[in-house]
């Protein structure tokens, strides 16, 4: 669980240099270490134990790289629960790109001792300005003036905090870069007096227990776990741990990046940093990512990257760094099968919009509303669930148009719209005005705003958010006007919006007491558009193959056999728009008369499709493919593209791009030089190369008159795509094309296929990333021994069924999964090594399984699809993969 929260601690001088540079003792000279990595500088680190007056010991590491000399500095802070190792990857990255980079563990997590004070600002913000007057007397650090370094902070979650924090208390710090991470901690924790009880357990769990805390801490917990309710000392305490708390001090350039699946730090929180950040005249960047402590994509590469260039602009003083839009959302559009997240597509603003921007009104209907709070509020709805992310989790379900929330019935109101007739982009936070009148004093209501399908009966909650309100003096009736959490959400034409209003939740603390609470609509629903902000037109991305020497060789045979070709057999004419047709394939193995690669295969594939082949090691896949570029020849049958038969050189080989080896590159020509050499090799016309098409996906920009001895793989990767593209081809080939490729360049290059594809031409891909097949093809060939196995559509081979993996901490005993087996709803549950895997009947659904594992006690981790390809894949197979 990636909790990552700041620590608590009264103000302190901001510049109290002196004081704090007497209480910093260095234990020994430190251990350095190379940290060795290719082609890129060697990065030096040197681990280093500093002690506080406080008898605290405070564990650090010091990264650099590349010559001497003084560079800018970053402070590099981790998530609550673990240690400065957490950030060490980020630390070198820095390192190489001209930094010097210093990580710590905070106090009482990893090495380092103290109790844990949510980042109070006697404590833990007062080590950060020990460290930087550290920083200030390394020779390697740039400094601005005496004891005055110039120096960054960036960090996620509890590291995002103090980055603020440090803003805020220590003027040297001179940029801030946080990531999901919270302005206000008692309205992250105590949102509108309701109290976020699983959440501020799993702190507590993942923090050691209460008594790892400082008292006050550990009582204050204790004394609102008990109670159910925040008191105001607790919220003073909190508060005094914020950001919030120093708003009007923090004013040095700040990017924010929060999480869109957050029911921890909201949306919200970066909008509260925002506006008092820009209040006080410093530059604001805004970062909506996928991911948050609920699970989805963090984008870890991206904004990794975006730090850096942040920082280049503001600590380096590069004023060509691009540091991004104003605004930035991560869009989402289907589920990523190989890591269960959703597929990413950024939208931009020159501007910040608000949670409010654009605002249009949707009518709601419904008449007044009766419904219990239950006596113990039991059995609660089902929202989020803190600990049911990373890897799988509601919100991987909701991605994928599951409807995964529970609403009991009689514990809740809801209120519908009308078809929308248009498609309609919710960006920010909507708001209703309801009225609210109670057999209690107090009531207690959690909002949220559906989108409801057109059949009325799936429904999803955006990012599995909802809003928690305290009605004080409810019971003479009150008007409320209630802010919807803030996501970034597209309703289909044809759905409803449809706002619900509970009496429970199970992350949140309810009235124990029973009580009805009475409802009614004082307003239509305000639903910001931001409509200045747009989603670009995406580009073919960057990278898919590697350049083929395969490909070279073609060009070449296509060259020297251009004179002398031989008959062939007429093109078929019912085959011209057909792209590939196999029929009664054979190749016999060297020297053997009856042992097979590939024994009578047939099979078609038609334009637009992206078809996957696969099968196990020794199936025939790339003999196959060899045959079809025309690099060997078959023993008996033919292949046909776009109705002429396939022989080496033959001319319909033109319109066929592949790879199916490695990349091989002139080293010392340009990047330029080698599209134009190659091309020149296959004897066509220049004009035909479609260069500067290639060129614009390569993305290289000045690097292409460069030597390519000097790229990086990824770089090569780059130009390999642009050359496997040169000339456009109508049929691309592409042979274990993600073979060494990290998740983001394996999602690029995907976006690839598909969107060729979706141009009119044909993507045939062999790959063993099933799930990543199961996601990006529209079609299957199966292949085993050399035979045809199925061919068809990617649906009917993996075939419908309601099969989910339940992950769990610890293996599920016996007569537990008896038990969920035996459950309304389930056809059965077996056991696996992850957890369960829990296949649904025709009438469950996943929120009451999800509901009956937790009363059941289910100690679950995630909860996703199963990824049903791989099944399909083995059984068709049996037991030759």
């Amino acid at each position: 669980m990636d909790l990552r929260l700041p620590r608590l601690r009264r103000p302190r001088p901001r510049r109290a240099l002196a004081a704090a540079a007497a209480v910093v003792v260095l234990a020994g000279a430190g251990t350095w270490t190379a940290v060795a990595s290719d082609d890129a500088p060697e990065v030096r680190r040197a681990d280093r134990v500093m002690a506080t007056g406080e008898g605290v010991r405070i564990d650090t590491s010091f990264f650099t790289a590349g010559p001497e000399g003084r560079r800018p500095a970053v402070l590099l802070g981790h998530g609550f629960g673990g240690s400065k190792e957490d950030v060490r990857a980020q630390a070198e990255d820095l390192a190489r790109d001209g930094y010097a980079v210093l990580t710590w563990s905070a106090r009482g997590f990893g090495r380092s001792t103290g109790k844990i004070g949510l980042n109070d600002p006697e404590g833990e913000v007062a080590d950060v300005s020990r460290l930087v007057d550290w920083l200030a007397a390394r020779p390697e650090v740039r400094l601005d003036k005496d004891g005055d370094p110039r120096v960054g902070m960036a960090g996620n979650s509890y590291g995002g905090a103090i980055a603020l924090l440090g803003a805020g208390y220590d003027d040297r710090v001179d940029a801030v870069a946080p990531a999901i991470t919270y302005f206000d901690l008692a309205e992250a924790l105590f949102p509108d007096g309701v109290f976020k009880k699983l959440w501020a357990g799993a702190f507590v769990t993942s923090g050691g227990g209460c008594a790892r805390f400082e008292p006050e801490l550990c009582a204050m917990y204790e004394r609102v776990a008990e109670s159910g309710v925040p008191d105001a000392r607790a919220r003073a305490l909190l508060e005094a741990r914020s950001p919030a708390a120093v708003a009007d001090r923090i004013d040095v350039p700040t990017l924010l990046m929060q999480g869109q699946t957050d029911s921890l730090f909201p949306l919200g929180q970066a909008d509260a940093a925002a506006r008092a950040i820009r209040a006080n005249g410093a530059p604001v960047g805004v970062d909506w990512l996928a991911g948050g402590h609920d699970g989805g994509d963090p984008e870890t590469d991206r904004l990794h990257e975006r730090v850096r260039a942040w920082f280049d602009r503001y600590l380096k003083g590069d004023e060509s760094a691009d540091t991004g839009p104003a605004f930035r959302v991560t869009r989402t559009g289907g589920v990523d099968s190989t890591d269960g997240q959703a597929q990413l597509r950024g939208a931009s603003a020159d501007a910040y919009p608000g949670l409010h921007s654009g605002t249009r009104t949707v009518e709601l209907t419904g008449r007044e509303q009766r419904f219990a709070n239950p006596a113990g509020a039991n059995p609660p709805a089902v929202s989020a669930l803190p600990g049911i992310g990373g890897s799988g989790g509601l919100s991987q379900l909701s991605s994928l148009g599951i409807g995964v929330s529970l609403d009991f019935p009689g514990q809740h109101a809801r209120f519908e719209s009308a078809p929308v007739t248009r498609d309609l982009r919710v960006t920010g936070s909507p708001a209703v005005t309801v009225r609210v009148r109670s057999t209690s004093d107090d009531a207690v209501l959690f909002a949220k705003v559906y989108d409801v399908g057109p059949d009325g009966r799936q429904q999803v909650l955006p990012s599995q958010l909802v809003t928690p309100v305290r009605v004080e003096g409810a019971r003479a009736g009150k008007d409320v006007e209630l802010t919807l959490p803030a996501v970034d959400h597209e309703v289909r034409e044809g759905h409803r919006l449809r706002l619900v209003l509970a009496s429970t939740d199970l992350a949140y603390a309810s009235p124990a007491a029973p009580a009805t609470y009475t409802v009614s609509l004082k307003s239509g629903l305000a639903v910001p558009t931001a409509p200045g902000v747009t989603t670009a037109a995406a580009p073919l991305p960057a990278w898919v193959v590697w350049l083929p020497v395969a490909g070279a060789v073609t060009a070449l045979a296509l060259l020297l056999t251009g004179r002398r070709r031989t008959a062939a057999p007429a093109p078929d004419p019912d085959l011209a728009d057909v792209p590939l047709q196999i029929t009664g394939l054979s190749k016999r193995y060297a020297r053997s008369a009856d042992r097979y690669a590939v024994r009578d295969l047939s099979f078609r594939v038609d334009k637009g499709q992206v078809l996957g082949l696969l099968g196990p090691n020794g199936a025939g896949k790339t003999t196959t493919l060899r045959m079809l570029m025309g690099l060997i020849k078959p023993d008996d049958g033919e292949i046909r593209v776009f109705g002429h038969a396939v022989r080496p050189g033959a001319p319909v080989l033109s319109r066929v791009g592949a790879f199916v080896e490695g990349a091989g590159f002139l080293p010392h020509l340009s990047g330029r030089e080698n599209l134009e050499l190659y091309w020149a090799a296959t004897g066509r016309p220049p004009e035909d190369a479609h260069l500067d098409e290639a060129l614009e996906i390569a993305g290289l920009g000045d690097t292409l008159a460069r030597a390519v001895r000097t790229y990086s793989q990824g770089m090569r990767q780059r130009l390999a795509i642009a050359q496997a593209m040169l000339g456009l081809p109508d049929l691309l080939i592409l042979d274990e094309p993600t073979n060494g490729l990290d998740p983001p360049q394996i999602r690029e290059m995907r976006e690839v296929m598909i969107r060729y594809a979706a141009a009119g031409r044909t993507v045939i891909v062999s790959s063993h990333l099933l799930a990543e097949v199961e996601q990006s093809c529209t079609h299957l060939v199966v292949m085993d021994r050399g035979r045809l196995v199925q061919a068809g559509p990617v649906h009917d081979i993996i075939g419908s069924g309601d099969t989910l993996l339940v992950g769990t901490v610890t293996p599920v005993e016996e007569p537990l999964a008896e038990k969920v087996a035996a459950l309304p709803g389930v056809e059965s549950a077996v056991r696996t090594d992850e957890g369960l895997l829990v296949r649904l009947g025709a009438d469950g659904t996943a929120p009451r399984l999800i509901a009956e594992l937790v009363r059941l006690e289910v100690p679950v981790t995630s909860v996703g699809p199963h990824r049903r390809l791989e099944d399909a894949f083995l059984t068709l197979i049996g037991g030759s993969a």
